[in-house]
């Protein structure tokens, strides 16, 4: 194994920057301390610097098709958990490249040791607030914005912290290209009537459910044991795919 003290101080720069920037803005995450195994602390410290994305530092650009081998379409996926689900999408779509944004570093980790395991070529992670990486992001230069069963601060009081809302999906719309889809998923029935909502008032978007509300899980999404579970207790999940338009 090696030094884990380069490890440490590398995440601690990358979470107070994330912490730091922009007091005003609400942040939808919490930083928790949760435990690393030995592992997951050898890959953030041998694998990151071979599948691992830094954010620029305000101001500057984070320019896509310079972060993979291959020019291909990118799509950006924000809190990816332990990254299974990331890793199984990448693996089944070389056609694309994906950037997999997670701000708990245990589960930077996992998705490191699997995209080695893997030995994928088509696949990045940021460990960074996912706001600050779309603002560094070009005009039209992404293929896609995937969100999967974000934290949904269920307690009204927290609805304001929740990640979706008109300043995100601003923020979504400039970066996504012509055609670029939006995928969300979540299993809080008021939250996914909050991201149609602010989804179907996006300028340029366009709902890809026949009845303008959700669409069936798509094959494309992997089921994870979560939902598997959340099946099992009756849980309902909505699924909701736009595209732009303009």
């Amino acid at each position: 194994m090696t030094d884990n003290k380069d490890t440490s101080v590398k995440f601690t720069v990358s979470h107070d920057f994330a912490n730091e920037g922009n007091k005003r803005r609400i942040k939808s995450f919490v930083l928790r301390t949760g435990r690393i195994t030995a592992s997951q602390e050898q890959a953030l410290s041998e694998l990151f610097p071979l599948y691992g994305v830094t954010c620029p530092q305000p101001g500057q650009t984070l320019d896509l098709d310079s972060i993979f081998p291959k020019q291909q379409p990118v799509v950006i996926e924000i809190g990816f958990g332990m990254g299974t689900s990331l890793v199984q999408m990448a693996k089944e779509n070389p056609h694309l490249n994906y950037l997999g944004i997670e701000v708990h570093t245990p589960g930077v980790g996992n998705a490191l040791k699997l995209i080695a395991q893997e030995q994928l070529t088509n696949i990045k992670v940021a460990c960074h607030d996912a706001i600050e990486i779309l603002q560094s992001l070009t005009p039209n230069s992404l293929h896609g914005l995937q969100l999967f069963f974000p934290d949904p601060w269920h307690k009204a009081r927290h609805h304001k912290r929740r990640i979706v809302n008109p300043e995100f999906m601003a923020l979504v719309t400039k970066a996504l290209a012509p055609n670029g889809f939006v995928h969300m998923a979540t299993d809080w029935e008021n939250y996914a009537e909050q991201m149609l909502e602010v989804l179907t008032n996006t300028p340029s978007l366009e709902n890809t459910s026949e009845n303008n509300t959700y669409i069936p899980r798509p094959d494309i999404r992997p089921l994870t044991k979560f939902e598997q579970r959340g099946h099992r207790l009756g849980h309902g999940v909505w699924d909701l795919y736009f595209r732009k338009v303009a």
